[in-house]
C-alpha cells in the first residue's frame, strides 16, 4: 500500500453515560492512501459516524492519534486545527438537516469560503459558486434556490459542492445516499467517483449498504459495536468472508428471487450493550460458531492472507 494520506492508531471515542463510558469507538487502526475508498460498513449504531466525525476532529478523541500526513492531529491547537479544516471535510447523511434553511443555494455553497477566508471578492466567490454548482450537476437557475424547494438529489448535490469548496483532500462521506431513491443513488456515487479521479480526492465511505460500498470502495472495513472485526480489499471480502457477522451481512443483501433467500442466516441473540463491554468478541452471543474462548480475553486483528485482517477467535488472539 502507498503512504498513507490518513491512518489511524489505537483510535477510541467513549462517552459518559450514567450506566457508565459507551464505547462507541474502540481501538481502531487503519490506513487510507491518497486517492482511495475505505468504506466502513456495520448495522445502525455500530460506531461508523462517530469514527468518522472524531478522524476530521468534530469530536475528540478518549484515546489514540489520527495521522495526517503523518503527523498526528489530535495534538494541534485550535488555529492549527482551524487552518487544517480545508483539507478535512464531511458530506452528512441528511441532505435537508444539514441544511441551513433560511440560507439559499449559494449562501450555503458560499458560507465555507467565507469563513476560511479563501476569497473574499464579492465576484470571485460568485464565480466559484458557479464553478462548484457546475461541477456537482446544478443548474444556475438554482442559485437563489432554498433547500425546502429542492428535491433529495439536488439537496445532497448542495452538500457535496459545500465539502468541495474549501479543495480538500480527505472527506469522511457519512451515508451520503441513504436517505434518497435509488435511481438518485447512482447519480451521486457516479458524480463522487467522478469528482475523485478528477480531484484526486480521498474517501471514508460510511454506509450500512454493502451493495452501495462495493461500487465505490477499494477496500472494506466491517464494524461491530465500536470495533473493526475485518479489513480486506473489496473483491477479496466479497469472495472471501471470513468473520461471522461479514458473512452474515453479505446473506442479508436482498436478492430479487424468494426461493434463493436463506431464511436460516438470520441472525439471533441479544445485542452486546456497548456500555462497559466485557473482554472478548463483541459479536459472540449473536455467533452461531462462538466457544468459550471466544470471552476469553480482546481479540486482535489478524492478517490471514495480504492485506486481508480478521479478529476472530479462530484465527488467533
Amino acid at each position: 500500500m502507498d503512504t498513507p494520506l490518513i491512518e489511524t492508531r489505537n483510535l477510541k471515542k467513549y462517552f459518559k453515560t450514567g450506566r457508565g463510558m459507551l464505547h462507541a469507538v474502540d481501538d481502531v487502526n487503519f490506513k487510507i492512501a491518497k486517492g482511495e475508498t475505505l468504506g466502513v460498513v456495520g448495522e445502525s449504531g455500530c460506531g461508523k459516524s462517530t469514527l468518522g466525525r472524531v478522524m476530521i476532529r468534530l469530536l475528540d478523541a478518549t484515546e489514540g492519534q489520527v495521522l495526517y500526513n503523518g503527523q498526528d492531529i489530535m495534538k494541534y491547537g485550535k488555529s492549527h486545527m482551524n487552518s487544517l479544516r480545508k483539507d478535512l471535510q464531511i458530506i452528512f447523511q441528511d441532505p435537508y438537516a444539514s441544511l441551513n434553511p433560511r440560507m439559499s443555494v449559494s449562501e450555503i455553497i458560499a458560507e465555507p469560503i467565507k469563513v476560511c477566508k479563501v476569497l473574499t471578492g464579492k465576484k470571485e466567490i460568485e464565480e466559484r459558486v458557479f464553478e462548484l454548482m457546475k461541477t456537482v450537476g446544478l443548474a444556475e437557475r438554482l442559485v437563489n434556490a432554498y433547500p425546502h424547494e429542492l428535491d433529495g438529489g439536488r439537496r445532497q448535490r448542495i452538500g457535496v459542492a459545500r465539502a468541495l469548496a474549501l479543495n480538500p483532500k480527505f472527506i469522511v462521506c457519512d451515508e451520503p445516499v441513504s436517505a434518497l431513491d435509488v435511481s438518485i443513488q447512482a447519480q451521486i456515487l457516479n458524480l463522487m467517483m467522478d469528482l475523485q479521479e478528477e480531484l484526486g480526492l480521498t474517501y471514508m465511505f460510511i454506509t450500512h449498504d454493502l451493495s452501495v460500498v462495493k461500487h465505490i470502495s477499494s477496500e472494506i472495513a466491517v464494524m461491530y459495536l465500536g470495533q473493526c472485526v475485518e479489513k480486506a480489499p473489496v473483491d477479496e471480502l466479497f469472495d472471501n468472508p471470513v468473520h461471522p457477522y461479514t458473512q452474515a451481512l453479505l446473506k442479508a443483501i436482498p436478492v430479487p428471487n424468494l426461493k434463493s433467500r436463506n431464511m436460516q442466516n438470520i441472525l439471533s441473540g441479544e445485542v452486546t450493550s456497548p456500555i462497559d463491554p466485557k473482554p472478548g468478541c463483541r459479536f459472540a452471543a449473536r455467533c452461531p460458531h462462538a466457544s468459550s474462548e471466544c470471552t476469553h480475553g480482546e481479540l486482535q486483528l489478524n492478517e490471514i492472507s495480504p492485506n486481508h485482517f480478521v479478529s476472530c477467535a479462530k484465527f488467533g488472539k
